[in-house]
């Protein structure tokens, strides 16, 4: 329907690929580690990319990835990143892979000491859905005082390719962050806490 569409995020009108994940994930608030993990992943590999290749590739990323079983690509071995890179319409950097594999283990250790990824990252908001006042006057955010902290305490633990700027994309992706256009249907449905940061 034409007159629902323009009203969407404009960066998502696209009647394909973005379009659906725009209406069916980003910025629904997600509890199950199975999908947080997948979801930081593809950030990972994202860094210089775009987010539309993402999902283009994102089969792709499922096969070379054990379906983002996180226990099973902790286990990859050098063999495992060989056959990984040698994937057809597999993203070809060695570091991002390898990345994935070590982010895979720092992620089970954030399970182990909190029982959840889950509940180690919705700390970060007191498991709320934030709104910062900056996106309601018009201000389009791609890094924050937030996602800083959540990147610096990723990076602490040992995870790579996972800066302020991919994670923010990542809190906006899983709902901590609302960050639809306030014209946009999903933006009231999806609500969220007004705050200043």
């Amino acid at each position: 329907m034409q007159g629902e569409s323009v009203t969407k995020c404009s960066w998502c009108v696209d009647g394909n690929l973005l379009e659906a994940y725009h209406d069916n994930e980003w910025g629904v608030p997600c509890h199950d580690d199975a999908a947080l993990f997948e979801y930081l992943m593809l950030e990972c590999m994202s860094c210089g990319l775009s987010w539309k290749l993402m999902l283009v590739k994102r089969d792709i990323f499922r096969t070379c990835f054990a379906g983002f079983d996180v226990k099973r690509v902790a286990a990859f071995v050098a063999d495992d990143v060989d056959r990984i890179l040698q994937t057809p319409g597999m993203i070809r950097s060695r570091r991002k892979v390898e990345a994935v594999v070590g982010n895979a283990r720092c992620f089970i250790k954030i399970q182990q000491e909190y029982g959840s990824f889950d509940a180690y990252l919705w700390a970060f908001t007191g498991g709320k859905t934030l709104v910062y006042k900056r996106h309601l006057e018009g201000q389009w955010l791609t890094r924050n005082e937030l996602s800083d902290r959540v990147a610096a305490d990723l990076r602490a633990r040992g995870f790579k390719f996972l800066g302020s700027t991919l994670v923010y994309s990542f809190l906006q992706g899983v709902g901590l962050v609302n960050d639809h256009d306030v014209s946009c249907p999903q933006f009231a449905l999806l609500g969220g806490d007004v705050v200043d940061a």
